[in-house]
């Protein structure tokens, strides 16, 4: 048996660990201790140690409660004065800097729809500004003694490939939305099949189309329209196929499997989507004039305000109003061609005569002036003075590969011409 002094220390020391745990909260110290074994008690040879560490200062700093961040987004017709006043900034030095400044100038020219964040003081002055410009950099623009300092970084830009195919039921657009391509791809793809497939007349139920193509995405978001590298259109059994090659320094141009080019020298339609509403013919009875004459191009029907390009490249030899046609544009191309636009509402800001003018710039815009019963345009497709139906003529070819360049164009669509290969073949199965 354990004497007795040994026992009372024993039950002293228990009521000490009692004590200073349940003080713990109040000296706000944090104290070591060991847990014994639960054994009858403490031997003369076991002591406890009762250390007193002291808790470190509270270091961390506590946000500054007169700082505030607001975000908005740019809205039509803000100027830098409404922006700042929705992010509650009234800061006569920062808004004259964000009104003048060159440095400045991309938060001037944010397009609509892009966010900025402000930073600003109790007192409402502008402390930093945020935001990602019109080409995707990051910018920011902060405080600096009695001015402010812009700086940039670029944005960091990744090149995606994508590959869709789709088949037309209805129509070309409604078949591209569901294939989930891009509305500037799809109107790519009617440029480069433009000369040999006539979108207006000659889509049918079931044909099908595969494009591999490009993006561009800053930040993680799509940028720029893109491009097609090859595509493959199957029309009504024919099966056409396109690959884009550098052929200059400067740019390059689409190209058939065997090198000649996809770009011919005319386009089939001086507009992108419209619906042939008379076609060429030497007797058809005039909807204004109330009697029957020849008609000698055709007719796009199509809302007024609708774009139309020149289907070559050429010169403009007259711009303005001319009897039945209205509002016209005459177009002088190499050899003995003329193509002839009627009916526009307007023109082209700055088109004038003489002017160079390629092969699909827009040149003007649907109307119905002149003999015209509703709004379209009159296009007439002219050799050597004579009108020829533009829909019926076999168009000249663009120049094909070089023999110098043929090798390197080869090896460059190898790799994408095996893989419209591979999509025809597993598309054809999978109908099967």
């Amino acid at each position: 048996m354990l004497p007795q002094n040994t026992l009372l220390h024993a039950h002293k020391m228990k009521l000490r660990w009692f004590v200073t745990l349940s003080t713990l909260p109040l000296l706000g110290v944090v104290t070591a201790f060991g847990i014994m074994p639960q054994t009858a008690g403490l031997s003369a040879s076991q002591y406890s140690v009762i250390e007193h560490i002291e808790l470190p200062a509270n270091t961390a700093q506590q946000p500054d409660a007169s700082v505030f961040w607001r975000n908005d987004r740019v809205q039509r017709g803000d100027t830098v004065g409404e922006l700042l006043r929705r992010v509650n900034v009234q800061d006569p030095a920062a808004d004259e800097f964000l009104r003048r400044a060159s440095s400045a100038s991309s938060f001037r020219q944010l397009r609509v729809g892009r966010t900025f964040l402000a930073e600003a003081d109790d007192a409402h002055n502008l402390l930093a500004l945020r935001y990602t410009d019109n080409d995707g950099n990051q910018v920011q623009i902060l405080k600096d003694g009695a001015s402010f300092r812009v700086t940039e970084h670029v944005a960091e830009t990744e090149r995606r490939v994508f590959v869709q195919t789709g088949e037309i039921s209805s129509s070309l657009y409604a078949a591209t939305d569901e294939a989930g391509l891009p509305d500037s791809i799809a109107n790519q793809m009617v440029e480069v099949f433009g000369g040999d497939i006539d979108f207006h007349r000659d889509l049918r139920r079931h044909d099908k189309f595969s494009v591999i193509y490009e993006m561009d995405y800053v930040n993680g978001e799509s940028a720029h329209k893109g491009r097609i590298l090859a595509a493959e259109f199957v029309n009504h059994g024919r099966t056409f196929r396109a690959f884009f090659f550098q052929n200059s320094r400067h740019g390059g141009d689409y190209f058939s499997p065997d090198g000649k080019s996809m770009r011919k020298a005319f386009l089939r339609s001086p507009i992108e989507f419209s619906r042939v509403s008379s076609g060429f013919s030497r007797s058809r009875f005039h909807p204004v004039l109330n009697k029957w004459r020849a008609h000698k191009g055709v007719d796009y029907a199509a809302p007024i305000g609708t774009k139309v390009r020149a289907t070559a490249d050429g010169v403009v030899s007259f711009v303005g109003k001319q009897g039945g046609y209205g509002n016209v544009v005459i177009l002088k191309h190499q050899g003995h061609y003329q193509t002839v636009y009627g009916h526009l509402s307007r023109f082209a800001a700055s088109l004038h005569r003489g002017q160079r003018v390629g092969q699909g710039e827009v040149i003007g815009y649907v109307g119905k002036t002149g003999l015209a019963s509703g709004p379209h345009l009159h296009y007439e497709f002219k050799v050597s003075g004579v009108q020829r139906d533009p829909l019926k003529m076999v168009l000249p070819d663009g120049k094909p590969i070089s023999d110098a360049q043929r090798t390197a164009f080869s090896e460059s669509t190898r790799d994408l011409n095996a893989r419209l290969s591979l999509l025809h073949n597993t598309r054809i199965a999978k109908l099967d």
